[in-house]
């Protein structure tokens, strides 16, 4: 089989090698600290786009450093009690895109919220010196300034805010929430999980945000990880801060947050996948203690993996 990475046996082995600050676990706590302090001001806005089977509604909520955050949500209409609710998150400078991908799961009775990320292609606000879109740059964001100012440590805990939220409808019910995405999504599906460990069960695909230092030795910082090549030739053309750096990257590091996930884990991994490798997938992977399985597609890409979605439905809908 042709391979671009480890053989598979290495990597249902590999530890990861982007080093990990010492203090990372009392990282997230203090910020989880500084989420439950923000009151949301949650606001349900009815769409322009309605449906006879579902409800359809702009929500926004204020997260970390008093960001109007947004996402789409959609529930079915009719139902009776509290029902399941799944949250969507979406690919890098992306967006939560139209409303019909969520209908297929309002048709089976869930509830869907779908995040933008702050400052990416939706309408969540990035203020960080400006409110609106700033687009790229999100890992990069924060490296020169404390830790506490990394702009995915606020986007991660918007996920972990947006899950709250939704565990506080009341047509919700708390003990039936589920999380998915890919890419940039995946990673956003394993930090909400990690960091509101009530989520029961989560489907993330070849997650990004995950060991950078490997993407880096295996010389693929470009595409989605380009401004790490960037970052460095601007501003540390020798390498002189190098440890630093990747250290501070190990706060936003998935792999370093996986622990502490309860919930039940299916994760689709692509192995010829050059977007986000899948030695950098595995490093998330092998550190989750939650039950986990992976769907493994040996001749696939960073593309869609076909069958996936169908086998998260069936996941969710299981009992």
């Amino acid at each position: 089989m042709p391979q671009i990475d480890m053989p598979l046996q290495q990597l249902y082995e590999y530890a990861g090698v982007n080093p990990k600050p010492d203090d990372v676990d009392a990282y997230w706590d203090r910020a989880l600290e500084e989420m439950r302090s923000v009151t949301p001001n949650v606001e349900l806005v009815p769409s322009s786009f309605q449906t006879p089977n579902a409800e359809c509604f702009d929500l926004y909520f204020t997260g970390v450093r008093d960001a109007r955050i947004h996402a789409k949500y959609v529930r079915p209409k009719g139902s009776s009690g509290p029902h399941p609710a799944v949250l969507q998150f979406h690919g890098y400078t992306g967006g939560s895109g139209d409303w019909h991908d969520k209908l297929n799961f309002a048709s089976l009775g869930f509830s869907v919220l779908s995040l933008d990320c702050r400052g990416q292609g939706g309408y969540s606000e990035d203020t960080g010196g400006v409110k609106g879109t700033t687009h790229h740059g999100h890992i990069i964001r924060g490296l020169n300034d404390h830790p506490d100012n990394l702009l995915f440590r606020h986007i991660f805990l918007d996920t972990a805010q947006l899950a709250g939220i939704a565990m506080e409808l009341p047509e919700v019910d708390p003990e039936r929430v589920y999380a998915m995405g890919g890419s940039q999504g995946g990673a956003l599906t394993i930090a909400c999980a990690a960091l509101e460990p009530r989520i029961k069960k989560l489907a993330p695909v070849f997650p990004f945000l995950s060991d950078y230092k490997r993407v880096w030795q295996m010389d693929l910082a470009k595409d989605a990880y380009q401004e790490l090549r960037t970052f460095f030739r601007h501003f540390d053309p020798q390498h002189v801060r190098e440890d630093e750096i990747f250290t501070k990257l190990g706060y936003i590091d998935i792999q370093y947050i996986a622990h502490r996930v309860k919930g039940d884990v299916m994760m689709g991994v692509g192995l010829m996948d050059t977007i986000c490798p899948p030695s950098t997938q595995f490093a998330a992977y092998n550190k989750i203690t939650s039950s986990k399985r992976l769907e493994i597609y040996p001749d696939f890409g960073h593309e869609n993996l076909p069958g996936f979605l169908d086998k998260t439905i069936q996941m969710f809908l299981e009992e």
